[in-house]
């Protein structure tokens, strides 16, 4: 007999109601196949795009439904949870949009020409849908990272079905969302069964092993999606597996930043570390300040903001557990200080807090190496250095991260500074090759939805160089075919020379649209 899955309140530990079973393997099997079978469904561009507008439209129809079962099991607030949903609406439009322009097929075509050397046939290229795509839910995004989330919608914009495995965190949500879908499937004229969900931890590994399943997307962490990872690569025939892993985020201070504005920068860390209960995967966990009276200024700011916050509710039990044992392990490092312990705070909720460490003793890497993993929560270790090479010797042991912030002077963010080797340029030229992107005088804990956004980042940031955030993410789903001398009637619309389907193209090398 399958498992219940219960929904569980976070806020009080308390079962609220069983809202499914977890999946057995006959049943994923049956679920992948009938998403597989209802691929052809999704061949036509404009029917995606109404299944995604008319998803949205009824999201936006349900908002108050929606928020409270997703703060019910999270306890993230009607305030965030709103805002979520928003950004999760505008992805499913945003998307809409991309399936009907056709820019993603990337359609080229090059005329044969028997002058060259040597000779070119008649070549035509452009880009198919893989085929299913498993989604594994986000813990901490219950709508944008979830069932209706970005890598659904990018899948579903590409033409592949998708099987999301539910986050055991939201389980009433990703059935709630699911039934909206599953609505707009039928007002699109397609089978419901191009979004499926399933639960359950065997689930999950069942799913990416399922040979019909073509491609996978993940957000949590690191262990548990490089297992996932290392299963996509062990199957007889491997397939591409996106997973957004971890991500320390580190940050970096510069002293004329500090000199001018330490206690603005200050408060803003605080902010953005905190956010959510530390709860974003762009969450700021490593941040160099530099020593001396500004970075004093700087720490006796984000004390005193850090103070100030309430305490938080984390996602479930186990995050709770694993972030206070996790900041103690770290605390009981020689020199490690906690000028605001972080932890437990009373039987369901955390505080926040940060802990120091010179930049020598990180530098020199052995038990110091626990400071450059992330801690998921509401903490982040300041790292006092002396001067630049310190903050060169501490980059240079870090792990690849979705972000990697730069807050600087006046004069460095003009480029008028006279620092030579100890410039702007050549920090953000260190700060580079950590991360996807790259911020000057911000926060990373936001992530804009829009076309130049990249949301990745060299591992355990991700599995891979693509995006889960902005158009480019349908990219993920899709791989290139090229037909070569095929007579006109046999090709796909976007490929004919007559009256071809209204996507831009590249012919003989010139774009045209």
């Amino acid at each position: 007999m399958s498992a219940p899955v219960w929904s569980v309140d976070p806020r009080t530990g308390n079962r609220r109601e069983q809202v499914a079973t977890e999946a057995t393997a006959e049943e994923i099997d049956k679920t992948v196949r009938a998403a597989h079978a209802a691929a052809a469904a999704l061949a036509d561009r404009a029917q995606r795009a109404r299944l995604l507008r008319a998803a949205a439209d009824l999201f936006d129809q349900h908002v108050d439904k929606v928020v409270e079962c997703a703060d019910a099991e999270t306890a993230l607030g009607p305030g965030r949870l709103s805002g979520e949903l928003t950004r999760t609406t505008y992805q499913l439009r945003a998307f809409a949009d991309i399936a009907e322009a056709g820019d993603f097929l990337d359609v080229r075509i090059d005329h044969a020409d028997a002058s060259l050397v040597p000779p070119r046939p008649d070549l035509r290229r452009w880009k198919v849908p893989l085929g299913v795509v498993a989604v594994y839910s986000a813990s901490n995004f219950p709508l944008a990272f979830s069932v209706p989330g970005g890598d659904t919608a990018s899948a579903l914009a590409a033409g592949c079905p998708v099987v999301v495995k539910a986050h055991p965190d939201h389980p009433g949500t990703s059935e709630l969302c699911a039934a909206l879908l599953h609505r707009a499937a039928a007002e699109a004229g397609l089978p419901q069964e191009v979004l499926s969900v399933v639960h359950g931890f065997d689930a999950g590994v069942e799913l990416v092993r399922h040979p019909l399943v073509a491609a996978a997307g993940f957000t949590g962490s690191v262990r548990g999606g490089r297992a996932l990872f290392d299963a996509a690569a062990a199957r007889p025939r491997p397939i591409p597996f996106h997973g957004e892993l971890g991500s320390l985020n580190p940050v970096v201070v510069s002293e004329a930043a500090a000199a001018e504005r330490a206690e603005e920068i200050g408060a803003g860390l605080a902010g953005s570390m905190t956010l959510g209960v530390g709860q974003f995967c762009t969450k700021p966990g490593l941040v160099l300040v530099p020593a001396g009276e500004a970075g004093d200024r700087l720490v006796t700011s984000l004390t005193a903001a850090v103070s100030d916050t309430e305490p938080g509710v984390m996602l479930d039990p186990r995050m709770r557990t694993a972030f206070v044992a996790g900041v103690r392990e770290r605390a009981e490092l020689p020199g490690v200080e906690s000028p605001v312990t972080p932890g437990a705070n009373g039987e369901h909720t955390v505080s926040g807090g940060f802990l120091t460490v010179d930049a020598e003793r990180l530098a020199g890497g052995g038990d110091y190496d626990l400071l450059v993993e992330e801690c998921f929560g509401p903490v982040t270790v300041i790292v006092r250095y002396g001067d630049v090479a310190q903050v060169s010797a501490v980059l240079a042991r870090l792990p690849g991260n979705l972000t990697a912030t730069a807050h600087l002077g006046a004069a460095e963010a003009a480029g008028t500074e006279d620092t030579g080797d100890a410039g702007a340029a050549r920090l953000l030229a260190e700060l580079t090759p950590l991360a996807g992107r790259v911020l000057v005088d911000g926060w990373p804990t936001g992530v804009a939805v829009a076309p130049a956004q990249h949301h990745g980042g060299p591992y355990p940031a991700t599995t891979s160089t693509s995006t889960s955030v902005g158009g480019t993410a349908i990219e993920r789903w899709l791989r290139p075919v090229t037909y070569q001398n095929t007579p006109q009637p046999l090709l796909p619309a976007e490929l004919r020379d007559a009256d071809p389907a209204d996507v831009p193209r590249t012919v003989n090398g010139v774009r045209q649209s």
